[in-house]
């Protein structure tokens, strides 16, 4: 079973920055795209950015040249840089890896984003 615990959730000013982690319990991280989406109030939850096992990146219009996703192998750690915050940014995000079996999606972690 695998388990994806994320953490860098918390309360920032709009133009902060912060950086998520989700790091995955088990082997073989390192064949895996891994995904953060985020899920605002009312809102469905969305795809924000992924990373293909061999490092190519994806996002979100609505996220592009502010976030930032990248992978740590070594780790079992991907990671999500997020600057130039802005209110709309604020969800609950949470980190995903898709398999043949199915999703497995982390507990995910706050983001708030102040005016």
């Amino acid at each position: 079973q695998v388990q994806l615990v994320e953490s860098g959730g918390g309360l920032v000013q709009a133009g902060g920055s912060l950086r998520l982690s989700c790091r995955a319990s088990g082997n073989f991280f390192s064949i895996y795209a891994m995904s953060w989406y985020r899920q605002a109030p009312e809102k469905q939850r969305q795809l924000v950015a992924t990373i293909t096992r061999g490092g190519d990146t994806n996002y979100a219009d609505s996220v592009k040249g502010r976030f930032t996703i990248s992978r740590d192998n070594a780790k079992n750690t991907v990671y999500l840089q997020m600057n130039s915050l802005k209110p709309e940014d604020t969800a609950v995000y949470y980190c995903n890896r898709k398999t043949v079996v199915g999703d497995y999606w982390g507990q995910g972690t706050q983001v708030t984003v102040s005016s």
